[in-house]
């Protein structure tokens, strides 16, 4: 179950202001909540303040690059996810971002309608680490509610099937 396009909140990161706005501009006509920040710091502490789903950061921005933006959401929200955009994109700093925990590497100059593809990708995989959560919560709540005795039970008679 995929989140509702008005409901998924994005943050772009980019020292490109025009880049950054355009990029907001096209995310909220495809119907997304989006705002821009224009430095790592700045998205840093705003990511901080809000929940986001998603982050879409460019890579080499003065000051804080985005790496650096990445590895301090990834501190703050483990699960966060998080796109690098890029136009100085090698293969070391795609494979340095996807081992720090990146969802995807997009080189620049990249297609509006391909980032639309990886965007939708994300944000369900977002849903889907969320449905996973509730899951996990629910089958330890069981776990707990019923008695291990009755547990024992259902795993001897499973041994002997």
């Amino acid at each position: 179950m995929a989140l509702n396009k008005k409901e998924a909140k994005i943050l772009v990161v980019d020292d490109d202001k025009h880049l950054a706005d355009n990029l907001v501009e096209y995310l909220m006509k495809l119907g997304y909540n989006a705002v821009a920040t224009y430095g790592g710091k700045e998205a840093v502490d705003r990511f901080a303040e809000e929940n986001f789903h998603l982050v879409i950061t460019d890579l080499m921005m003065p000051e804080m690059g985005g790496l650096e933006v990445l590895q301090a959401i990834k501190e703050l929200d483990s699960r966060a996810i998080v796109l690098v955009i890029t136009g100085y994109g090698t293969i070391h700093s795609a494979v340095s971002a996807i081992k720090q925990g990146a969802f995807d590497f997009v080189p620049k100059p990249f297609k509006m309608s391909e980032l639309e593809v990886i965007i939708t990708r994300a944000l369900e995989h977002h849903a889907l680490f969320k449905q996973l959560g509730v899951f996990k919560g629910l089958s330890i709540g069981l776990m707990i509610s019923v008695p291990f005795w009755m547990i024992l039970g259902i795993v001897v008679a499973m041994a002997w099937k």
